[in-house]
């Protein structure tokens, strides 16, 4: 089994069609998360679902571009599907059968996306020279993409000092130590958010997982289990 990049998987809308979803490229992404901040404000249910609704249309162009409403949204999707829409899709991850509103379930999904520098991640990439310009970019590869794509770049980097550095007689392993933010922003990405830094458990998935040691693409599985009040 080839280790992922991703967690991916299909959804069923109302007439029985398949559709398979994988995480959103950063075109999308970037007006998905601008419409998902508006349910924090939101100030009834009814709105926070007209948001949800709105992001799952914004969604569906990357998937299937016949949806282009959200009347369309709702004529096609059931609420389950529709959460299934979300975490695929975005990392955000809800319940149909919650005893939280939509609106309080989104107000503590996280998917760790939020406060990354996009643009300085961005431009490193940029200088592989594979993308004629940015919009071509962020057409192409999703979050998950880029960090794994960053990672193999720069670690390729790294082997390459490490190297001329030893000819040099000097350990640079043991004097770096600008790594940790970057590695906390793999272990959010890969764990959706809910790995708090590099050495949390939840970091273990995908790529992740197989470097630690856990088989090829398989890390820890997880149930998150919500108290009844």
């Amino acid at each position: 089994m080839a280790s992922k990049i991703y967690e991916s998987g299909n959804i069923r809308l109302i007439d029985g069609k398949e559709v398979y979803i994988t995480p959103l490229k950063i075109k999308y992404l970037r007006q998905f998360m601008d419409v998902f901040q508006n349910i924090k404000a939101a100030e009834s249910e009814d709105e926070s679902m007209t948001y949800l609704l709105e992001c799952a249309r914004i969604a569906m162009q990357q998937y299937y571009p016949k949806i282009k409403t959200i009347y369309d949204v709702e004529d096609n999707l059931d609420i389950k599907n529709l959460y299934l829409l979300l975490d695929y899709s975005a990392g955000i991850k809800m319940k149909e059968d919650s005893e939280k509103t939509a609106k309080e379930q989104a107000e503590t999904s996280d998917n760790g996306w939020d406060n990354l520098k996009l643009h300085e991640l961005e431009s490193e990439l940029f200088l592989l020279g594979i993308w004629k310009d940015y919009e071509e970019l962020e057409s192409s590869l999703s979050m998950p993409e880029i960090v794994a794509t960053l990672n193999s770049k720069r670690e390729g980097d790294y082997a390459e000092k490490k190297f001329l550095a030893a000819i040099q007689g000097i350990d640079l392993d043991k004097q770096s130590g600008k790594q940790n933010e970057w590695e906390e922003l793999k272990a959010r990405v890969f764990s959706k958010g809910k790995a708090s830094n590099a050495n949390d458990v939840l970091a273990l998935q995908g790529v992740n997982a197989q470097k630690a040691g856990f088989g090829i693409g398989m890390g820890l599985g997880y149930e998150r289990i919500e108290s009844k009040k």
